[in-house]
């Protein structure tokens, strides 16, 4: 009888152990106020920075628009190029020295500016070399899409893009098809590009303080990692009717063990 009671026992514990809290599942836990009422957060965003790889959208107008057909790209990628494939086609890629290329104009330094400050230096090089300033000259910068890379525990794992401005670390998570619930939200790891190399931050994603970190919203080229819970290593299931399954087997196969031992 003590040999069944102590498999009980075991099983009992793996049951509760292989189960996720759902504390590990939700998003933006309120665990610090008590009140019904969720506190305010400020964002605080700073512009983003150009790196090495970026890719940038320049577009110029003026006031007669065949003066800048040379500056402006007519879709080398092709018609049935993704969107993706024209922006890399069209785009002006940052190379390894932080430098872009554009036509007319040569090659300039653009790393470590902001997309304001390369527009108001494009705009000051094209009345030096190209118009004068009845051109009207009208010049935009934009990222080609937020690129970035998805590893590990989460619907879709490689290359992501998101055609926008900025994108918050859930909004890239979303896009990239969300985190599964073997998938650890407590301590998701950015590996972040910067000048002086690469560095690694965690974010807690089931507290809503999340909201306050710096590197709450993603930058190109960041890469986002999501582990496993150690649940989904033990293979037992992540919620009661899987290792219920499970431990329903196991059971199964250790008394047919017993029973067959003790008619031996």
């Amino acid at each position: 009888m003590s040999r069944y009671l102590s498999v009980v026992i075991v099983l009992s514990l793996v049951f509760f152990a292989s189960c996720v809290p759902q504390k590990n599942i939700v998003y933006l836990q309120d665990k610090g106020n008590t009140n019904d009422t969720i506190p305010n957060l400020i964002e605080q965003q700073k512009p983003y920075r150009i790196q090495i790889n970026d890719i940038l959208n320049i577009r110029i107008k003026v006031l007669d628009q065949e003066d800048a057909t040379i500056f402006n790209p007519t879709g080398d990628g092709g018609l049935e190029a993704s969107p993706q494939e024209r922006a890399y086609f069209d785009g002006f890629t940052v190379d390894l020295r932080g430098n872009i290329r554009v036509p007319q104009l040569g090659e300039f330094k653009v790393l470590n500016f902001t997309v304001k400050e390369i527009e108001e230096d494009i705009n000051r090089r094209l009345l030096d070399k190209e118009f004068n300033e009845f051109a009207q000259i009208f010049v935009t910068v934009k990222l080609a899409g937020l690129r970035y890379t998805t590893l590990g525990e989460i619907g879709n794992t490689g290359s992501q893009v998101i055609f926008q401005e900025r994108a918050t670390i859930l909004e890239a998570i979303a896009n990239a098809g969300d985190i599964p619930i073997e998938g650890n939200k407590k301590e998701v790891r950015i590996l972040r590009q910067y000048p002086h190399g690469q560095e690694i931050h965690r974010l807690d994603l089931t507290d809503i303080n999340v909201i306050k970190s710096p590197y709450y919203y993603i930058q190109p080229n960041d890469i986002i990692i999501v582990d496993p819970l150690v649940q989904k290593t033990l293979g037992t299931g992540t919620n009661g009717i899987q290792t219920f399954t499970t431990l329903l087997s196991i059971v199964t196969v250790i008394t047919s063990t017993i029973l067959l031992i003790d008619r031996l």
